[in-house]
Protein backbone atom coordinates (compact mmCIF):
# COMPACT_ATOMS: atom_id res chain seq x y z
CA UNK A 1 0.00 0.00 0.00
CA UNK A 2 1.58 3.67 -0.75
CA UNK A 3 1.85 5.94 1.94
CA UNK A 4 -0.34 8.81 2.14
CA UNK A 5 1.61 11.97 1.91
CA UNK A 6 0.33 14.84 4.31
CA UNK A 7 1.26 18.33 4.85
CA UNK A 8 3.04 19.45 8.26
CA UNK A 9 1.46 21.86 10.11
CA UNK A 10 3.77 23.56 12.61
CA UNK A 11 2.43 25.19 15.11
CA UNK A 12 4.01 27.59 18.09
CA UNK A 13 2.12 27.22 21.17
CA UNK A 14 1.64 29.13 24.36
CA UNK A 15 0.58 27.51 26.97
CA UNK A 16 -0.05 27.15 30.82
CA UNK A 17 -1.01 24.50 32.94
CA UNK A 18 -1.09 23.71 36.53
CA UNK A 19 1.07 21.87 39.02
CA UNK A 20 4.44 23.14 37.13
CA UNK A 21 7.73 23.63 39.21
CA UNK A 22 9.00 25.33 35.87
CA UNK A 23 6.25 27.68 35.56
CA UNK A 24 5.97 28.49 39.24
CA UNK A 25 9.18 29.21 39.53
CA UNK A 26 9.62 31.72 35.89
CA UNK A 27 6.67 33.79 37.07
CA UNK A 28 8.34 34.59 40.76
CA UNK A 29 11.75 35.22 39.03
CA UNK A 30 13.55 36.22 36.21
CA UNK A 31 15.28 34.05 34.11
CA UNK A 32 13.88 31.17 32.33
CA UNK A 33 14.01 27.48 31.69
CA UNK A 34 14.59 25.28 28.31
CA UNK A 35 13.31 21.73 28.62
CA UNK A 36 15.29 19.38 26.32
CA UNK A 37 14.28 16.01 27.53
CA UNK A 38 13.00 12.91 29.56
CA UNK A 39 16.45 11.07 31.23
CA UNK A 40 14.75 8.28 32.27
CA UNK A 41 11.38 6.51 32.13
CA UNK A 42 8.99 6.19 34.97
CA UNK A 43 9.54 4.27 37.81
CA UNK A 44 8.08 2.89 40.53
CA UNK A 45 11.12 3.00 44.16
CA UNK A 46 9.55 1.02 46.66
CA UNK A 47 7.16 3.24 48.25
CA UNK A 48 8.38 6.44 46.41
CA UNK A 49 5.65 7.62 43.29
CA UNK A 50 6.66 7.31 40.09
CA UNK A 51 8.91 9.97 38.92
CA UNK A 52 11.12 10.74 35.95
CA UNK A 53 14.03 13.00 35.61
CA UNK A 54 14.72 15.56 32.99
CA UNK A 55 17.33 17.38 31.53
CA UNK A 56 17.08 20.73 31.75
CA UNK A 57 18.91 24.47 31.14
CA UNK A 58 18.26 27.51 33.50
CA UNK A 59 19.40 30.45 32.32
CA UNK A 60 19.12 34.40 32.94
CA UNK A 61 21.28 38.10 32.67
CA UNK A 62 23.60 37.51 35.93
CA UNK A 63 24.40 35.12 38.22
CA UNK A 64 22.18 36.36 40.48
CA UNK A 65 19.08 36.05 38.44
CA UNK A 66 20.00 31.98 37.89
CA UNK A 67 20.48 31.52 41.48
CA UNK A 68 17.06 32.91 42.38
CA UNK A 69 15.55 30.56 40.22
CA UNK A 70 17.06 27.86 41.19
CA UNK A 71 16.30 28.47 44.69
CA UNK A 72 12.33 29.35 43.52
CA UNK A 73 12.62 25.71 41.76
CA UNK A 74 13.99 23.49 44.68
CA UNK A 75 11.25 25.14 46.80
CA UNK A 76 8.57 24.22 44.54
CA UNK A 77 6.48 21.41 45.80
CA UNK A 78 6.29 20.07 42.58
CA UNK A 79 9.60 19.54 42.19
CA UNK A 80 11.92 16.74 43.59
CA UNK A 81 16.27 16.50 43.58
CA UNK A 82 17.61 18.88 41.58
CA UNK A 83 21.34 18.49 40.57
CA UNK A 84 23.37 20.28 38.84
CA UNK A 85 26.21 19.65 36.34
CA UNK A 86 29.12 21.23 36.99
CA UNK A 87 29.97 20.72 32.71
CA UNK A 88 27.49 21.03 29.71
CA UNK A 89 26.35 17.92 29.35
CA UNK A 90 26.50 16.76 25.20
CA UNK A 91 26.78 19.04 22.24
CA UNK A 92 26.98 22.63 23.00
CA UNK A 93 23.25 24.64 22.50
CA UNK A 94 22.22 27.89 21.69
CA UNK A 95 20.67 29.42 24.94
CA UNK A 96 19.62 32.89 25.34
CA UNK A 97 20.63 34.90 28.60
CA UNK A 98 24.24 35.46 29.90
CA UNK A 99 24.84 32.78 32.25
CA UNK A 100 23.92 29.17 31.86
CA UNK A 101 23.54 26.06 34.21
CA UNK A 102 21.98 22.68 33.05
CA UNK A 103 20.52 20.60 35.49
CA UNK A 104 18.54 17.22 36.31
CA UNK A 105 15.11 17.31 38.04
CA UNK A 106 13.17 14.71 39.37
CA UNK A 107 9.19 15.58 39.27
CA UNK A 108 6.23 13.68 38.72
CA UNK A 109 5.27 12.48 35.36
CA UNK A 110 1.52 13.12 36.19
CA UNK A 111 2.56 17.06 36.42
CA UNK A 112 3.58 16.64 32.95
CA UNK A 113 1.27 18.32 29.97
CA UNK A 114 3.93 16.37 27.37
CA UNK A 115 1.94 13.31 27.03
CA UNK A 116 -1.70 15.13 27.01
CA UNK A 117 -0.51 17.15 23.77
CA UNK A 118 0.95 13.84 22.08
CA UNK A 119 -2.67 12.18 22.86
CA UNK A 120 -3.99 14.87 21.08
CA UNK A 121 -1.57 14.65 18.03
CA UNK A 122 0.63 17.65 18.66
CA UNK A 123 4.19 15.84 18.81
CA UNK A 124 6.81 17.94 20.52
CA UNK A 125 9.73 19.27 17.77
CA UNK A 126 12.55 21.39 19.93
CA UNK A 127 13.24 22.33 23.42
CA UNK A 128 10.44 23.75 25.73
CA UNK A 129 10.99 27.28 26.88
CA UNK A 130 9.33 28.51 29.91
CA UNK A 131 9.73 32.41 31.17
CA UNK A 132 7.16 34.97 33.00
CA UNK A 133 5.46 31.96 34.20
CA UNK A 134 4.46 30.63 30.48
CA UNK A 135 5.97 27.75 27.88
CA UNK A 136 6.70 28.12 24.17
CA UNK A 137 5.45 24.94 22.59
CA UNK A 138 7.02 23.96 18.78
CA UNK A 139 4.74 20.89 18.13
CA UNK A 140 3.65 19.36 15.00
CA UNK A 141 -0.05 18.65 14.37
CA UNK A 142 -0.17 14.80 12.53
CA UNK A 143 -3.49 15.18 11.58
CA UNK A 144 -5.55 17.64 9.45
CA UNK A 145 -5.21 21.16 9.98
CA UNK A 146 -8.87 21.73 10.26
CA UNK A 147 -8.66 19.62 13.15
CA UNK A 148 -6.28 21.67 15.11
CA UNK A 149 -9.04 23.77 17.84
CA UNK A 150 -10.92 20.76 18.35
CA UNK A 151 -7.46 18.92 19.51
CA UNK A 152 -6.29 21.88 21.23
CA UNK A 153 -9.96 21.95 23.21
CA UNK A 154 -9.32 18.13 24.30
CA UNK A 155 -5.91 19.35 25.60
CA UNK A 156 -7.18 22.37 27.71
CA UNK A 157 -10.13 19.91 29.07
CA UNK A 158 -8.30 17.24 29.74
CA UNK A 159 -4.91 19.18 31.40
CA UNK A 160 -6.83 22.47 32.68
CA UNK A 161 -4.73 24.10 30.27
CA UNK A 162 -4.80 27.51 29.03
CA UNK A 163 -3.20 27.26 24.76
CA UNK A 164 -2.78 30.19 22.35
CA UNK A 165 -1.09 29.59 19.08
CA UNK A 166 1.20 32.05 18.64
CA UNK A 167 1.73 30.85 14.94
CA UNK A 168 1.13 28.24 12.76
CA UNK A 169 2.75 27.29 9.41
CA UNK A 170 2.25 24.55 6.52
CA UNK A 171 5.45 22.68 5.87
CA UNK A 172 4.30 21.85 1.70
CA UNK A 173 4.01 25.44 0.77
CA UNK A 174 4.26 24.55 -3.21
CA UNK A 175 0.44 24.20 -3.56
CA UNK A 176 0.38 28.03 -1.53
CA UNK A 177 0.23 31.38 -3.07
CA UNK A 178 2.29 34.02 -1.52
CA UNK A 179 -0.72 35.65 0.27
CA UNK A 180 -1.56 32.28 1.37
CA UNK A 181 1.92 31.70 2.81
CA UNK A 182 1.40 34.95 4.54
CA UNK A 183 -1.63 34.01 5.96
CA UNK A 184 -0.28 30.96 7.14
CA UNK A 185 1.97 33.22 9.74
CA UNK A 186 -1.00 34.16 12.00
CA UNK A 187 -2.01 33.24 14.57
CA UNK A 188 -6.12 31.50 14.82
CA UNK A 189 -7.45 35.06 16.19
CA UNK A 190 -5.80 36.92 14.29
CA UNK A 191 -6.32 35.31 11.29
CA UNK A 192 -10.22 35.20 11.74
CA UNK A 193 -10.53 39.17 12.81
CA UNK A 194 -8.27 39.84 9.68
CA UNK A 195 -10.59 37.67 7.21
CA UNK A 196 -13.66 39.36 8.55
CA UNK A 197 -12.83 43.04 8.28
CA UNK A 198 -11.78 42.21 4.44
CA UNK A 199 -15.44 41.03 4.88
CA UNK A 200 -17.19 43.52 6.76
CA UNK A 201 -15.65 46.36 4.52
CA UNK A 202 -13.15 47.59 6.96
CA UNK A 203 -10.35 47.69 3.83
CA UNK A 204 -12.87 49.90 1.66
CA UNK A 205 -13.04 53.53 1.19
CA UNK A 206 -14.86 54.99 2.80
CA UNK A 207 -15.25 52.25 5.42
CA UNK A 208 -18.15 49.88 5.58
CA UNK A 209 -17.74 48.85 8.91
CA UNK A 210 -16.24 50.20 12.20
CA UNK A 211 -13.65 49.12 14.99
CA UNK A 212 -16.52 49.12 17.42
CA UNK A 213 -18.38 46.80 14.93
CA UNK A 214 -15.39 44.15 14.30
CA UNK A 215 -15.40 44.31 18.02
CA UNK A 216 -18.94 43.28 18.75
CA UNK A 217 -18.95 40.81 16.04
CA UNK A 218 -16.00 38.93 18.16
CA UNK A 219 -17.62 39.82 21.58
CA UNK A 220 -13.88 41.98 22.59
CA UNK A 221 -13.36 45.21 23.37
CA UNK A 222 -11.88 47.75 20.62
CA UNK A 223 -8.41 48.04 22.13
CA UNK A 224 -8.32 44.03 21.72
CA UNK A 225 -9.63 44.51 18.41
CA UNK A 226 -7.13 46.56 17.28
CA UNK A 227 -3.93 44.73 18.43
CA UNK A 228 -5.49 41.67 16.82
CA UNK A 229 -5.83 43.49 13.37
CA UNK A 230 -2.87 45.37 13.64
CA UNK A 231 -0.49 42.22 14.83
CA UNK A 232 -1.88 40.95 11.35
CA UNK A 233 -1.17 43.56 9.38
CA UNK A 234 2.32 43.76 10.31
CA UNK A 235 2.61 39.96 9.73
CA UNK A 236 1.17 40.63 6.32
CA UNK A 237 3.42 43.55 5.53
CA UNK A 238 6.52 42.68 5.96
CA UNK A 239 8.79 41.65 3.40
Amino acid sequence: MAAVERSTTRLTLDLWHPNCWAIEATGQTGGGVLAHAIYNSPRADGDNPTTVQGLFTAFGDTEHEVEQLLDAIEASEHAGELSQLQERFGRERSVPGNVVREFFLEYDPDDMVCPTLLEYGFVHSAPVRIEDGREEWQVCFVDDRSEIETALDGVREQAGAEVAIDSITTGESGGLTPRDQRLDTLTVQQRQVFERAREMGYYEWPRAASTRELAAEFDVSKTTLLEHLRKAEAKLLDP
